[in-house]
């Protein structure tokens, strides 16, 4: 009699997780500030009573992509961006006009890229602020 209320309570307990969905989390993904600034950064030594000459970074408005993890040989360069990917993105979004951005993403591992005209440039050089947790 044991045997068969646990092969019952096994079998109805299978029955029940077969019903369950797959865990798909919702409320992740990236978020970030999309910035340009351009000329010396390098730091420098300012005597007292003088002005820092550099410039401040200022929001922009860009396409962000998304694209499957990448290997740096998949990628074709010229002139400091990347003209080729060898996938299709994932999913894409335009930061507003303050060059804030959100993605809904499940975790996993990304290779993110602001479009540029003439190519795409990889988050890292962009020196953009992302941070990943959840929405």
């Amino acid at each position: 009699m044991n045997s068969l209320s646990l092969f019952a309570t096994l079998l109805f307990t299978g029955f029940l997780l077969m019903g369950c969905k797959p865990y798909k989390p919702e409320g992740q993904g990236i978020t970030g500030t999309i910035t340009w600034q351009e000329g010396n950064q390098m730091p420098m030594m300012i005597e007292e009573g003088q002005a820092d000459t550099r410039s401040s970074p200022k929001p922009i408005k860009r396409t962000v992509r998304v694209y499957p993890l990448i290997k740096f040989s998949d990628l074709k360069m010229e002139e400091g961006l990347f003209t080729a990917v060898a996938e299709k993105p994932i999913t894409e979004v335009e930061s507003n006009e303050s060059g804030v951005y959100s993605i809904q993403l499940s975790p996993g591992r990304y290779s993110i890229f602001i479009v540029e005209e003439g190519g795409y440039s990889p988050i890292f050089l962009m020196g953009m602020a992302m941070s990943i947790l959840s929405l």
